[in-house]
């Protein structure tokens, strides 16, 4: 069978299992002719374990108007919010700190982002999370 060519390839940020044809999933998809309930009965389902959290996914929309998506790990700033129990980070992070990091929560964040990250090892992904930690005002603990 010859392999489908991809007509466009989109990438959203979702919350799990609240995918719904209301803005940003609808006017993206329709733009591509896609079906939009199908994605977003395919995607409420993949992501039914996972609520709470913002998903990340790519959908590649093939010319003949079929759809396959890959669904990401949640974002480092999504995850060191959830752990620390922030609403937000910051508004100026060098100056007002709004939490701290200890290095076991540091570790169990980057073991979840590992996959998605451009990092070899494990200390490599702690590097990434920390500084998206101080970009947000969060310190970590040594």
């Amino acid at each position: 069978m010859a392999e489908k060519k991809i007509a466009t390839v989109i990438k959203l940020q979702i919350p799990a299992g609240k995918a719904n044809p209301a803005p940003p999933v609808g006017p993206a998809l329709g733009a591509a002719q896609v079906n939009i309930m199908q994605f977003c009965q395919a995607f409420n389902a993949a992501t039914q374990d996972k609520m709470g959290d913002i998903i990340p996914v790519v959908i590649s929309v093939f010319e003949d108007r079929t759809f396959d998506f890959v669904c990401k790990t949640p974002p480092a700033a999504h995850l060191i919010k959830k752990e620390l129990g922030l609403k937000g980070g910051s508004a100026v992070p060098q100056r007002d700190k709004v939490g701290q990091l200890s290095d076991e929560q540091l570790t169990k964040i980057a073991e979840i982002k590992m996959p998605d990250l451009n990092a070899n090892d494990l200390d490599a992904a702690k590097k990434i999370v920390a500084g998206t930690a101080r970009s947000m005002g969060v310190t970590i603990a040594e």
